[in-house]
């Protein structure tokens, strides 16, 4: 285990395992840095065929650490942020990427399934994008790729209301391809992944880049990633987080 992922290779399938359970696995730098160097090393390796993500504990994943956020809000933070090298990756992954989903799924961690080829979520998953909620804007293409997926309304009502979706709803809206009993959630997506990985990579690789529009989704990566960047540096980011760290309601109502 590498910086709180466990990264296991076996019969043509990359494991990435979230493992960080005492916090959710909220995603922290480290922990984004190994992710894409594991994707970016795959998209060389032709062992490699296809890629899962879960997470251990009671959750996928509780989304970015707020503790990188504030540091970055109150300019407490220097060196390399890898969640852009991550984001891309998903952008430009040619190999089938599948995802077990259960408990939180907050933030990048409902995100990253737009990319995803195959979702699969517990009953008790609880998707969630409250970006507006920490005075920030959607990343990871989501911006477009949510509302294409599920309609403005519902999607405005996830980013702009912090609305959360069950894991019944995410199948009925068409954010997962099953729902499945949460003692087999990593059973089904290993079987999954053991179909796809029996499968000609080559005609998977171009299915996959034509139902795609990796360009306009890294371009639009790049904006939102600015954008949400330059929020951090907002008024409105710091009374949010400082809000988050003392417990106690945000209130932007004296912020212009």
């Amino acid at each position: 285990m590498t910086e709180h992922v466990t990264v296991e290779h076996e019969a043509g399938i990359l494991t990435l395992t979230l493992a960080r359970p005492d916090k959710k696995n909220a995603l922290s730098n480290a922990m984004y840095g190994v992710l894409a160097d594991e994707m970016e090393k795959a998209e060389n390796d032709s062992a490699v065929r296809v890629i899962i993500f879960q997470g251990d504990g009671d959750s996928f994943t509780s989304g970015n650490d707020l503790g990188d956020f504030t540091a970055q809000a109150t300019g407490g933070f220097s060196g390399e942020r890898h969640v852009g090298r991550f984001l891309k990756a998903l952008a430009n992954a040619t190999r089938p990427l599948i995802a077990a989903v259960h408990g939180q799924a907050v933030g990048v961690g409902t995100t990253m399934l737009l990319h995803c080829d195959l979702v699969f979520v517990a009953p008790n998953a609880r998707l969630t994008v409250p970006f507006v909620n920490l005075a920030l804007v959607p990343e990871a293409a989501s911006s477009w790729l949510l509302p294409a997926r599920i309609g403005h309304a519902r999607a405005y009502a996830m980013f702009a209301l912090g609305e959360a979706v069950d894991g019944p709803t995410a199948l009925a809206w068409g954010l997962a391809n099953g729902l499945v009993p949460l003692e087999d959630l990593r059973a089904r997506a290993r079987a999954a992944a053991e179909q796809l990985a029996k499968r000609p990579l080559g005609a998977l690789t171009v299915t996959k880049r034509l139902m795609r529009d990796a360009e306009k989704i890294a371009a639009l990566m790049d904006t939102e990633g600015a954008l949400f960047a330059e929020r951090l540096r907002t008024a409105e980011a710091r009374e949010a987080f400082m809000a988050f760290a003392e417990r106690r309601p945000a209130d932007f109502s004296k912020i212009a």
